[in-house]
């Protein structure tokens, strides 16, 4: 998985339907996998969610991010990154 090998993201955009708002923004990491409802793929792959990786082994540096508005538009939840 991603975050054993020391891949760092965060959750940029939640389909409300499948997932509540407040996961917008939190970390991809093992505390979120371990909150997420069961019926929610742990890798959003049914769309239920969708990340910004900020941070790799194979990156010279983590791209520095600074978390904006969490908004709802278009029927999805978007947390913007500055």
């Amino acid at each position: 998985m991603i975050i054993d090998i020391g891949i760092r993201a965060k959750i940029a955009c939640i389909d409300p339907k499948q997932l509540a708002n407040e996961f917008a923004g939190h970390d991809y990491n093992q505390t979120l996998l371990d909150t997420l409802p069961e019926q929610v793929d742990p890798c959003g792959e049914n769309g239920e969610f969708h990340t910004f990786v900020y941070d790799s082994p194979s990156s010279t540096h983590p791209i520095n991010i600074k978390q904006g508005e969490t908004v709802e538009r278009d029927g999805f939840v978007f947390t913007d990154w500055q």
